[in-house]
């Protein structure tokens, strides 16, 4: 049996009970149509049904330039720095008290220092523009992905965001990214098809090439933070034998995924929870890529959308890695 998780799990049986399934959904370019599942295609959306529209107050980006001033005081603190790395390259560039409080005044309290153009970034909440058309980000038919995902009745799943950044939008707390919206329904009532409105205002990341998907069914498994200690290392020697890594190998499955566990590689874990307390669970995971959808989340990331396990009419939370 080759390497996977599920021969992991026939020679160490305790890791069954942490196994989920999941689909890769694997999306390469193509032309897509609205009868079938993809990433960045059309939408099967029915021709009187609204098309959704994002109202929450996107976060514009401000640049303030630098006074002479500034600019020269910031370019001799830099120089005094890199001098003193190279008179003692043993130790790390390292700002004095007094640089760094001069630095933290110059920024005023933005978040980042354009050293090209020698401007502030800050953003702001932009509540001033119109209404944004979502864009389509993820169609799938039952047929592709099985599982337990379905209502009753619903064969297809339409995922839509907003092409903007936003701070912390309603029920979505230390989120930074694009509002998302979660349409099922029966695929056999749509006779005649939207052609859906394109956003003006748009982070050119956030628009996805269309693709095809090629599902493929796994099985998953968790990293160290969702598992004993012991068991893990167990998991991790295991893998090791065969010549694969535990984790992304085996476990926290990389890329397009629906279903499966969560990596939390740039944070420790952070337990999200549904407002009515149910621990919620990993239900969609889309990645950051140059090729297929090209698209790009947080710091070339993954967006990760999870659901509660008690009520899936519960609101979704977002989550960026």
């Amino acid at each position: 049996m080759s390497a996977s998780a599920e021969s992991l799990i026939a020679d160490i049986p305790a890791f069954a009970p942490y196994a989920r399934p999941a689909t890769l959904l694997r999306p390469v370019a193509g032309t897509p149509g609205v009868r079938d599942s993809s990433v960045g295609g059309p939408l099967l959306w029915p021709e009187d049904e609204p098309w959704p529209v994002c109202r929450a107050p996107h976060l514009m980006e401000v640049r303030e330039k630098l006074t002479d001033e500034e600019r020269e005081t910031w370019q001799r603190i830099d120089r005094d720095m890199k001098e003193r790395r190279r008179q003692n390259p043993s130790r790390a560039y390292e700002l004095t008290n007094e640089e760094a409080r001069i630095q933290t005044e110059i920024m005023a309290g933005a978040s980042a220092l354009d050293m090209t153009n020698w401007e502030r970034i800050r953003g702001v909440q932009d509540t001033s523009g119109p209404s944004v058309p979502m864009v389509p980000v993820i169609q799938l038919y039952a047929r592709d992905v099985p599982g337990d995902h379905w209502p009753t009745g619903m064969d297809l799943l339409e995922v839509l965001w907003c092409p903007n950044d936003h701070s912390e939008p309603p029920d979505q707390p230390n989120y930074f990214g694009p509002t998302i919206e979660l349409r099922y329904r029966s695929s056999s009532a749509v006779e005649t098809v939207l052609n859906p409105p394109r956003p003006e205002q748009a982070d050119e990341g956030y628009l996805p090439e269309p693709c095809a998907v090629a599902p493929e069914e796994i099985v998953d498994l968790p990293a160290v933070d969702e598992l004993p200690e012991a068991l893990y290392d167990e998991g991790c020697h295991w893998a090791d034998a065969r010549g694969i890594e535990y984790h992304r190998g085996l476990a926290c499955r990389p890329g397009w995924k629906v279903g499966g566990w969560p990596s939390w590689h740039l944070t420790d874990l952070i337990p999200i929870d549904c407002s009515c307390g149910a621990r919620m669970r990993l239900f969609l995971t889309m990645e950051s890529s140059n090729d297929g959808p090209d698209i790009v989340v947080g710091r070339f990331g993954e967006l990760r959308i999870f659901t509660c396990p008690v009520d899936a009419a519960h609101p979704i939370r977002l989550n960026i890695q």
